[in-house]
């Protein structure tokens, strides 16, 4: 059996505000939420087998630099969609920063950013 992605964890500014565009945008729920071990508050948000962790340190935190020009940064997270019209629809419904476009084999696709900067790709396989 191939490995499967479970999750993956980012910093964000405001776990709860980051769940709540998360849900409606990708029809996600909130799988846990409450102190993280090291301090701080998580929210995992996804589906029954996959999710994101959004994490909220205690204290400041410090604006990352730009992903693609930096070692062990991410660059952007894609998620597959059935419907690209209508996610886009409630993308731009967040007022979010809409990034390119295209559509090439195997699907079609879109970026935006979040509030934290945080780039996602959402992917559409026809």
């Amino acid at each position: 059996m191939a490995a499967q992605l479970e999750h993956v964890n980012l910093t964000v500014s405001d776990p709860l505000a980051t769940a709540a565009w998360m849900k409606p945008v990708f029809g996600w729920h909130i799988r846990w939420q409450g102190e993280a071990i090291s301090g701080g508050y998580s929210v995992h948000v996804g589906t029954a087998d996959q999710y994101v962790a959004i994490y909220r340190p205690e204290g400041d935190l410090t604006p990352a630099p730009k992903s693609y020009n930096n070692i062990a940064r991410l660059n952007h997270i894609a998620v597959v969609v059935s419907d690209l019209e209508a996610v886009e629809e409630a993308v731009r419904n967040q007022g979010f920063r809409m990034g390119e476009h295209y559509d090439y084999e195997p699907g079609r696709r879109f970026y935006f950013y979040d509030p934290d900067g945080i780039e996602f790709e959402v992917v559409q396989y026809d």
